[in-house]
């Protein structure tokens, strides 16, 4: 790597931007590390002496910058900064999956893989257009977690249907079924989705219309709630 630049999507690297972020790369994905950055500033904190002691045993730079870790991270709380390759894990063909059609709130989509890897999902399917898995908010959002999933995009919602024959079960606020009121046949695709358009009508007519319970005091809930309630509903752990 010539030169460490602020994040881009073209770039065939990311960062991880804080303590533990960093630790989960460095646990989970030792192999596409290929530096980390440290401030002076806590070079005496227990998670990057933990760090540290990660790179070492894998043979990974590590490089006290203040300057490149500002540059980089661009918040005032962050000390530590990790610099991966991207990759690619195909998602399985057996496992229960989550698909989320269009999403665009970098936020959302780290929470939702957060929330993921606590209920037992490991399977995330995107349609584009949609926000970058790599980029560092997004990871950031997921404190790591992403490092622990597998994760494909598809141009379109036709394209996962040819590639995996799951049931789909579309998330909408209309159905008259509920998700308490129907069994989910596995391997099943929970799919949800944009966080303003919700799912089109030519999308909701390959599947199972399911709706969350709720009060019509509001019309719709937030993508990363939505998702967190039926994660939690369907738990694999």
């Amino acid at each position: 790597m010539s030169k460490i630049r602020p994040y881009k999507k073209a770039l065939d690297y990311s960062y991880t931007i804080g303590v533990f972020p960093t630790l989960e790369l460095l646990t989970h994905k030792p192999g596409q590390t290929q530096m980390v950055f440290i401030s002076n500033k806590a070079s005496t904190n227990t998670g990057v002496i933990k760090i540290k002691s990660l790179c070492e045993q894998h043979n990974i730079p590590f490089i006290y910058s203040d300057t490149t870790v500002g540059k980089l991270a661009q918040a005032d709380n962050a000390y530590v900064v990790g610099v991966f390759s991207k990759y690619f894990p195909d998602i399985s063909d057996i496992a229960n999956h989550v698909t989320l059609v269009n999403p665009d709130d970098s936020g959302n989509l780290g929470t939702i893989c957060r929330t993921m890897l606590a209920f037992g999902f490991k399977d995330l399917a995107v349609i584009k257009p949609a926000v970058d898995i790599f980029n560092p908010k997004t990871i950031r959002a997921s404190m790591g977690a992403i490092f622990q999933l597998n994760f494909s995009y598809f141009d379109r919602l036709e394209d996962y249907r040819k590639q995996f024959k799951h049931a789909l079960y579309l998330f909408v606020t209309d159905s008259v079924k509920t998700f308490d009121t129907i069994e989910f046949s596995a391997p099943y695709s929970l799919v949800f989705g944009n966080e303003g358009a919700g799912l089109s009508r030519n999308a909701q007519a390959v599947g199972q219309k399911v709706a969350i319970p709720q009060s019509t005091a509001v019309d719709s809930l937030n993508l990363a709630v939505s998702a967190g309630i039926v994660l939690y509903k369907l738990r694999q752990v």
